[in-house]
């Protein structure tokens, strides 16, 4: 008898140290954060080359790879306003290796009827990384030599002329909304893939103005093949002293302000807290390094690294604004109550 309970004995401590040793390794399997980045990830744009996102996230891709160990590869995936990108990386695994590299579209998808995808229902912010300024734009030899010859034309003669935009949601559309509101103007429409496809159009004189954001501009500006008209904000800004803020030339913009285009980076909701945190903290300490806050101050961009809580109020503030404004102008049939997006103070 004390033999059967002597390997009786050893049999049961075998198995007992077999099931720890299980669980230690199921619990160093779940603790992602650790190993993580066992490879590439990929950064999903979702414009064109050439537009304020592609610069901002080609530019900040090698500096973050350097914090966090493995190779951003970057990858465009324009159409649908951004929708195309939205849903691709909403599709991928949750596991911290798709990266959506976007600006504030995606925050009026549900009211447009774009796409079901949202950045409060689907993502969460690992960084916003800038805010941008709109300019509204035309080519240097056009007829139009202020923002009033331009506004007061399209209210006089609706739809004769043509306005490029980035598609349903975009910056221009936004644009346009707020000049129809205020001063019932009237373009035709065509869109692009992006702010690098429009503002060619532009120079190829296929449309007669467009917005974009001033760093997809301010080259061109400068090289004097376009003409800014004015900044869609309530005071110059030091990269184009020249051009006046719009409230200098209506007042009554003001109230729509502060509003404008925003550069982000963001992750599938349901990625791990542990992984996602070792992205935020590495986004942070690139986009703080002093070259990458020189390239945003040259791009006419406002230095924002922010995440968490922070980010999210501001995101949310921003589709309140956009999308309450869309909704006014007529610009959709669908209240953003619908969606539970307050309306702005």
């Amino acid at each position: 008898m004390k033999i059967k309970s002597s390997k009786t004995t050893a049999l049961l401590f075998i198995l007992i140290i077999s099931l720890l040793s299980a669980c230690g390794s199921n619990s160093s399997a779940d603790n992602t954060g650790n190993n993580y980045p066992e490879k590439d990830i990929d950064g999903i744009i979702m414009w064109g080359e050439g537009g304020a996102t592609d610069i901002i996230g080609r530019t900040l891709a090698p500096i973050v790879e350097k914090e966090i160990g493995s190779s951003l590869v970057m990858q465009n995936r324009a159409g649908a306003a951004g929708a195309i990108a939205t849903q691709y990386v909403y599709d991928q695994a949750a596991d911290g290796y798709t990266l959506l590299f976007g600006a504030e579209n995606p925050n009026l998808y549900q009211v447009l009827d774009i796409s079901e995808r949202s950045y409060q229902e689907d993502f969460v912010p690992v960084s916003v990384i800038a805010n941008s300024f709109a300019g509204i734009i035309v080519k240097e030899d056009s007829p139009y030599q202020t923002l009033e010859d331009l506004v007061n034309h399209a209210a006089e003669n609706p739809n004769d002329l043509i306005f490029g935009t980035t598609g349903e949601g975009g910056l221009p559309n936004v644009v346009l909304a707020m000049l129809h509101n205020e001063f019932g103007t009237e373009f035709r429409t065509v869109p692009y893939d992006g702010e690098g496809p429009v503002t060619t159009a532009l120079l190829g004189g296929e449309i007669d103005a467009t917005t974009v954001t001033i760093s997809a501009a301010q080259d061109y500006v400068e090289s004097g093949d376009f003409r800014m008209l004015a900044v869609i904000n309530d005071e110059e800004i030091e990269a184009l002293p020249d051009v006046p803020a719009i409230t200098d030339i209506y007042p009554e913009i003001d109230k729509y302000l502060p509003w404008g285009p925003f550069q982000a980076v963001f992750a599938h909701k349901d990625t791990p807290e542990d992984v996602l945190a070792k992205l935020t903290e590495s986004f942070e300490v690139a986009i703080d390094t002093s070259d990458f806050r020189t390239t945003l101050e040259n791009l006419g961009m406002e230095y924002l690294n922010i995440s968490g809580q922070e980010a999210i109020d501001y995101i949310e503030q921003n589709r309140s604004t956009s999308a309450w404004m869309l909704y006014e102008a007529g610009e959709t049939d669908i209240s953003p109550e619908e969606f539970g997006i307050p309306q702005p103070e």
